[in-house]
């Protein structure tokens, strides 16, 4: 029998149009098949599963300006094979542009980061995995070098530490990553520690090697992906290395996505512009070597996600409309060709069933 996952998509899409989506996925040949949608949501752009309930979280990515209703996240239940999307319920996110959600480690509360306001709010999940009314905002107050996306600040994703007793805020806006000690009792942050990032950055998401100690961060608008040494006892952040996303004499481009092998041996970045996925080794102390730049099966790869079993990567290529299906390869360029495509209006986000929704 061939092995098969549940993938769920969505896309930036009007609400009478459908923008989430589940599918199976083909472990032996990487291909997608289209199995149950939902409309309703206006450009759900993010998603997170629940890790022990049969919930699906996704933002609203909307803002008052741009859309004339401020950002939420919505709430809604899987049910059967093919899975239903029934809504459960939906919540403010306390902003404009809601771009990432994030569990805490018990999958008590939901974090979310608005892009537009630069500000971070706490959700509690409730029994039923609805969501609660916040317990929490904090605002983050800048700006950075960048006159065209620095002019205020853009919080990015915010990522709880695998202890979940810390949260890391990527503030594009202010060049920052900026830690919280979090109250796993009452759902509330207290600001930490502020790592400054180079000038002009502009970090976007982070990841946690599976040991623990190090942190990898994606920088959106310099195109470099940097390591650093966590410390897990104090909640503190230290650069260690700096690498570029990109080859020499690189057209325009702007970074996304960044995910790690469930092994820590290998680590991705997705390049908008370039088109590509840039991958690098990882060592036994968490270095990076740059390894090859290759194709990512479309255009601007907005996220992507590396099936159970390390043997793909599904990547979402907003502009082409599609998500491609790239082998992973154990030798150089480490990604081969995209051997399947499923289209996806506006392609987003990407998420496995029971896959590790810390990212």
């Amino acid at each position: 029998m061939t092995p098969t996952s549940t993938v769920f998509l969505s896309g930036y899409a009007p609400a009478s149009q459908p923008g989430l989506h589940a599918c199976r996925f083909d472990a032996a040949s990487g291909v997608l098949t289209p199995v149950a949608s939902h409309a309703g949501i206006l450009n759900p752009s993010f998603l997170v599963l629940h890790p022990r309930k049969p919930v699906l979280y996704a933002v609203s990515e909307t803002g008052l300006a741009s859309d004339g209703v401020a950002g939420s996240v919505w709430a809604l239940r899987l049910a059967g094979d093919p899975p239903t999307f029934t809504p459960l319920n939906q919540q403010p996110s306390g902003g404009d542009w809601p771009c990432h959600l994030s569990l805490d480690p018990s999958g008590n509360w939901l974090f979310v980061a608005n892009y537009g306001s630069g500000s971070v709010v706490v959700l509690p999940v409730q029994a039923d995995g609805s969501l609660g009314t916040m317990t929490d905002l904090v605002q983050h107050q800048g700006s950075g070098p960048n006159a065209a996306r620095q002019e205020a600040a853009h919080a990015h994703s915010a990522t709880p530490s695998p202890d979940g007793r810390f949260v890391i805020v990527a503030d594009l806006g202010l060049d920052q990553l900026v830690v919280y000690r979090f109250d796993r009792q009452a759902g509330r942050l207290t600001p930490h520690q502020v790592t400054a990032t180079r000038p002009g950055a502009g970090p976007r998401h982070v990841v946690f090697h599976p040991n623990g100690r190090c942190v990898y961060l994606a920088n959106e608008l310099d195109n470099t992906v940097s390591l650093y040494d966590y410390h897990a006892a104090n909640g503190t952040l230290r650069e260690r290395q700096t690498l570029p996303t990109l080859p020499p004499a690189a057209p325009e481009n702007t970074v996304a996505d960044i995910h790690l092998a469930a092994d820590g041996g290998r680590l991705y970045v997705s390049n908008r512009g370039h088109n590509s996925l840039a991958v690098y080794d990882v060592a036994g102390d968490g270095g990076l070597t740059a390894l090859a730049f290759p194709p990512c099966g479309g255009a601007w790869p907005r996220n992507f996600a590396l099936a159970p079993g390390g043997r793909w990567a599904l990547v979402a290529n907003q502009h082409s409309g599609a998500v491609a299906t790239l082998p992973l390869l154990g030798a150089a360029p480490g990604v081969g060709q995209a051997v399947a495509r499923l289209a996806v209006a506006g392609a987003s986000c990407v998420r496995f069933a029971g896959a590790n929704e810390g990212d």
